[in-house]
């Protein structure tokens, strides 16, 4: 990987040491640079897991990606500075049931000098802005929302947001080609989510900006704004602008 060329994709500065400050640093910088973004599978793009793929979209491209992409480029990069990272998978709580096994892609990292495991996550959307201790069971406060995370009974862990549940993470270590037939069935399947509509979004300066549809949507200090792009011409220059994203398209949603 081309490290330097990554850093200057989201903008952080090269760090000195595999620590806890530095993993805070770069995941932040990574949510405020890299969207949350389903775009490829309404442009007919294929998703590939390949590293070298995932490099050449997020940081030659300057694409985003959803979680098996983001966290799985994040964890190459985060390894290249010496942390030691555990590729788990979990199970995304939505509509009032758990989804299936492989259904999101989450990192625990480990820093160099032995101070901590956090829970490292760039792909979820709207997420923790920072790690989240992972040995920690009491409530993490972060500025996008209070935290926990809490033991299952059947050994799993379940992650708490604002009192409700985002999801449950499956302690085996995975590799990423776990992930491919997931990925493909997130890409594919009209029970996916990714496949009923298009989704892009970032955080933007503490705040964060999204496209959802054909809307652009404005998070400032809880309040939140809406403005429809009632043409292409709108929508592509709504992408530019906000995400860096040159198409010549708009993506569109079944």
């Amino acid at each position: 990987m081309d490290v330097d060329a990554y850093l200057d994709r989201i903008g952080a500065p090269r760090p000195s040491a595999a620590t806890a400050s530095a993993l805070r640093d770069l995941h932040e910088a990574h949510l405020s640079a890299v969207p949350f973004e389903n775009l490829s599978i309404h442009l007919g793009e294929q998703i590939s897991l390949d590293e070298d793929a995932l490099f050449d979209k997020i940081v030659k491209r300057r694409r985003g990606g959803f979680c098996y992409e983001l966290n799985g480029a994040f964890a190459v990069l985060l390894e290249a500075f010496g942390y030691t990272v555990t590729r788990v998978g979990a199970r995304v709580f939505g509509g009032g049931r758990w989804g299936p096994p492989f259904d999101h892609l989450a990192l625990l990292v480990s820093t160099a000098d032995g101070t901590g495991t956090w829970l490292a996550d760039v792909g979820f959307g709207a997420h923790s802005r920072h790690p989240l201790r992972w040995d920690d069971r009491a409530e993490q406060v972060d500025p996008d929302g209070r935290f926990a995370l809490v033991d299952t009974d059947d050994g799993d862990v379940e992650v708490v947001k604002d009192g409700e549940p985002q999801y449950r993470i499956e302690l085996r270590p995975r590799t990423l080609a776990d992930f491919e037939p997931t990925c493909w069935w997130q890409q594919t399947s009209p029970g996916s989510n990714f496949t009923r509509n298009t989704i892009c979004s970032r955080l933007d300066r503490g705040d964060r900006v999204t496209i959802s549809g054909r809307t652009l949507i404005r998070t400032r200090d809880g309040a939140r704004t809406e403005e429809p792009l009632s043409s292409d011409e709108a929508a592509l220059a709504a992408y530019r602008e906000h995400f860096g994203i040159h198409l010549d398209e708009v993506p569109k949603a079944p």
